[in-house]
């Protein structure tokens, strides 16, 4: 049995899949949740992996954001691509990743993701705002895996 899959239920992954979508009308990034039942190294390097198996690291504008989360043990990482980092200031994601964690903290992983997901498209839409020819360079979906 996959415990991501089982992380969240089919009406909290629609709820996270519509934040991804409303997140994404006010910029051109690009933001992705993948949830893991195990993560045997650095949440960091381990996120940071996943991104680029998600080929995040092929947008346009180098602007995906990734949401990361490891069922066992627990672990949660934001991770944005090159173009937003040489953008943002050190500590960008910091705000948006305690609010994840602390709505965690309480059990609410969907509300948690969901909101956070919605601040970082406040956020990128500062840096790299929605054009009326963007196109959606990456499913929004979420991403599972086993590992």
């Amino acid at each position: 049995m996959s415990l991501a899959r089982n992380f969240l239920s089919e009406q909290d992954q629609l709820k996270v899949v519509n934040a991804i979508q409303e997140a994404e009308k006010n910029t051109s990034g690009e933001i992705r949740l993948h949830i893991e039942d195990y993560c045997k190294e650095d949440v960091m390097d381990h996120a940071a992996f996943i991104f680029e198996k998600l080929e995040m690291h092929q947008t346009q504008l180098r602007n995906g954001v990734l949401f990361y989360v490891s069922i066992d043990p627990h672990g949660f990482a934001i991770l944005g691509d090159v173009g937003i980092n040489q953008k943002v200031a050190d500590g960008f994601w910091e705000n948006i990743k305690n609010h994840v964690i602390e709505n965690f903290k309480k059990g609410q992983y969907a509300t948690g993701l969901s909101e956070g997901i919605v601040m970082a498209g406040e956020q990128l839409k500062k840096y790299f705002p929605y054009e009326a020819d963007d196109v959606n360079e990456l499913s929004d979906e979420i991403s599972f895996g086993k590992n």
